[in-house]
């Protein structure tokens, strides 16, 4: 009754609330002025409202062109900035919502303008937010925790005492006159400000403003509650990290703070990142720095030295160090604000029930995610904006979707570290003892597996079986299709290849230069494992013949291109009207490379074990091989082999997808799994309408 009553009221008040006149701002008009007897097109940026289904232009800004400048977003707010009166203005996003309640305080929160809050006067006012999203799944329930504990222990803390809180994109209100007289809300460059909020934090403190945090207002917000989603945001945020990194607003803000602000403001913004990436660096160097020393020997009299000293200590040490990588000392800020608010039983029991359903496989996942977009900003540049839609999407992600979204950040790298661990355990001298290998070694594996496995662990219905084989004939339709002129990244492989190697088109001389010596590494380790043949240790050359081994194994990655080339040129001349003889050449180098190889092998006298480890050692120079081509892509197509460079990264990616898919189809097989991952991961609502979509599929079959 009262709705409809509000509803059918006549009102003023009423109706202003329900029913605000519609106002359009930032409107392109386009217009012909004649100046100076010639007729030119002027833009013009128009304030308009609607009367009785008409619009009486209000006001207009002549604009310098029609060229966007930058994002969408921020040249919406700074073309609106010109549009708003007051002295007051609260930038709020799309996915935040005021509570009536929150918005009656609004009127405390403008007071903070004229109150003492140290030597200046605050420029932006900031505030709490509550996530009303984190009950739709575990993914979203962490993302909750994660975000209530950066605004409220995190902006509090960065106000007061640190003195280095920006804009984070919260609601925060601004004082306008100070920022429309200092360029704006937003920083609407394309180049450099993706995250345009938090550089109009930066513009304001650079301009000696003052910006606070007060906890007695909030307003509602939703957060992501896929993993798509939260990965892409995670992504944007991360490129728009590895501008501030370059920009000249960070560099200023690092030259005039004292000692004590500048270290703040640095683990607070881009150090955040930077550690991000010394830890996964660290990772990477460990286990080549021990398989290095493992395959030279030098690790076996290592191992004869201390135990004959005694490693009882060092033993004890690695044990501890196990637990404390299973980053519980992470998880400490949320845990101490939660039990704050909430009590610390509540705390505890949450902790346990994420550690339950798996919260330290999702953020292991999400440090993926920040230190490849992070890295490759910073050597490439090229962010851009990444839509996450941000509304109520938790669906079934199709494998070649999470195969585009995550080969590159996860998949590739989590490969590499597989291969790393599986000739270290062949190799090593220092963990023979498989609980010595598992306290060493385990939490890399951990690592690991959540990087190759979490889009599919979190994945609604990612274990059913009739999904399981939809997808891999989708997957395997996309890996198949050629790609060409306006053919979608979602319908080739060859479209979304060519998009992945964007980034190294506009890439400057030394992002080009590191891209190329990190590669080198697979060459070493390709040295490495060659040199540590039976025949390299059993022969009486030592050295040279392990020169030799290296040099016959160049010959066959060499023959190999060769045979991709013949095959594609055969492919261009002969697969359209003579699929026969197509096939019988494909046949015929199939029959001769394997024979070649076969008496290399004979010649050489290797053993099933050589050969295995010889694959081992192929298997990443290829990789090498193909990402160098990349990046030398115009060299390549002038010497008529990129053809042969795009044959052998599809091998790659298959062979990948393969790997990766295996186990989840073989967990697919087991129809408990799938129901242990549904009620495990979602709540008993989305449960249940995933059991009732089910019944109903099953049911339309039967038909």
């Amino acid at each position: 009754m009262l709705r409809r009553w509000i509803e059918n009221s006549d009102w003023h008040i009423i109706r202003l609330l329900l029913c605000n006149p519609s106002l359009r701002v930032a409107y392109i008009d386009e217009v012909e002025e004649r100046v100076g007897g010639k007729v030119h097109k002027v833009f013009y940026s128009v304030l308009i409202k609607a009367v009785e289904n008409l619009d009486q232009e209000i006001y207009r800004v002549k604009l310098p062109g029609p060229a966007k400048i930058g994002e969408g977003k921020p040249e919406n707010q700074n073309h609106a900035l010109i549009f708003t009166r007051g002295e007051a203005l609260q930038a709020i996003d799309m996915n935040q919502d005021h509570y009536l309640e929150e918005a009656l305080k609004m009127r405390n929160l403008l007071e903070e303008f004229n109150e003492d809050h140290g030597v200046r006067a605050p420029t932006i006012l900031g505030f709490r937010e509550h996530i009303f999203t984190g009950s739709v799944s575990s993914l979203a329930w962490f993302m909750s925790n994660q975000e209530t504990s950066f605004v409220t222990i995190g902006q509090r803390v960065l106000a007061s005492p640190l003195k280095v809180r920006f804009h984070y994109g919260h609601p925060d209100v601004f004082d306008r006159i100070f920022h429309i007289t200092r360029g704006g809300i937003s920083k609407a460059s394309r180049g450099i400000n993706l995250s345009e909020d938090i550089f109009a934090g930066f513009n304001s403190t650079l301009r000696r403003g003052n910006i606070t945090h007060h906890e007695y207002i909030q307003v509602g917000k939703g957060r992501d509650v896929g993993l798509n989603q939260i990965s892409l945001f995670e992504a944007k945020v991360a490129c728009g990290n590895g501008e501030q990194t370059l920009s000249r607003d960070l560099y200023r803000l690092g030259h005039r703070f004292d000692f004590f602000r500048m270290m703040s403001c640095y683990f607070t913004t881009v150090g955040f990142y930077i550690s991000s990436m010394i830890v996964v660096l660290t990772v990477y160097a460990f286990l080549y720095g021990r398989l290095y020393l493992s395959l030279s020997g030098v690790e076996e009299a290592i191992v004869k030295y201390a135990a004959a000293k005694g490693d009882s200590s060092l033993k004890a040490a690695m044990a501890s160090q196990s637990v404390v990588q299973l980053g519980m000392l992470m998880t400490l800020p949320m845990i101490m604000e939660i039990g704050l608010e909430r009590g610390f039983r509540t705390a505890l029991c949450d902790l346990i029930i994420m550690q339950l359903q798996l919260a330290p496989v999702f953020f292991t996942f999400s440090l993926g995610t920040k230190v490849h977009y992070y890295g490759r900003t910073i050597l490439h540049g090229g962010a851009k904006y990444r839509a996450t839609g941000r509304g109520f999407v938790v669906r079934h992600e199709k494998f070649a979707e999470n195969y585009r979204m995550y080969s590159r950040s996860h998949f590739v790298k989590g490969m590499e570290l597989m291969v790393l661990l599986i000739c270290y355990r062949l190799y090593g001298k220092a963990t023979e003892d498989s609980v010595a290998y598992m306290l060493v070694l385990g939490s890399t594996w951990f690592l690991v597996a959540s990087w190759l496995f979490s889009p599919f662990l979190f994945n609604p219905s990612g274990f059913e079986w009739q999904k399981i084989v939809d997808d891999w004939d989708d997957w395997n339709k996309w890996i198949s299709s050629r790609g060409g002129i306006g053919v979608p990244a979602v319908k080739s492989w060859e479209s979304w290849w060519e998009e992945e190697q964007e980034h190294l088109l506009h890439s400057g001389f030394f992002g080009k230069f590191w891209e190329i010596f990190l590669s080198l590494r697979y060459f070493i380790y390709q040295y490495g494992i060659v040199y540590h043949l039976n025949l390299t240790k059993e022969s009486r050359l030592g050295k040279q013949q392990s020169l030799i081994v290296y040099g016959l194994s160049w010959l066959v990655i060499v023959a190999v291109m060769i045979v991709l080339k013949i095959v594609s040129m055969g492919r261009k001349k002969f697969s359209a009207d003579f699929q026969l003889m197509f096939r019988l050449l494909k046949l015929f180098l199939f029959i001769g490379s394997v024979v070649i190889v076969g008496m290399l092998f004979h010649f050489l006298k290797l053993t099933v074990g050589d050969i295995l480890q010889s694959f081992l050692a192929f298997l990443p120079t290829g990789w090498a091989l193909l990402q160098i081509s990349q990046v030398g892509r115009t060299l390549m197509k002038a010497v008529g082999m990129w053809g042969s460079v795009k044959a052998l990264a599809r091998g790659y990616e298959y062979i990948m997808g393969v790997v990766i898919f295996m186990p989840v189809t073989i967990l697919a097989w087991f129809p408990f799994v799938s129901e242990f991952q549904t009620r495990l991961l979602f709540n008993q609502a989305f449960s249940r309408g995933l059991q009732i979509q089910r019944i109903l599929a099953g049911g339309k079959k039967q038909k």
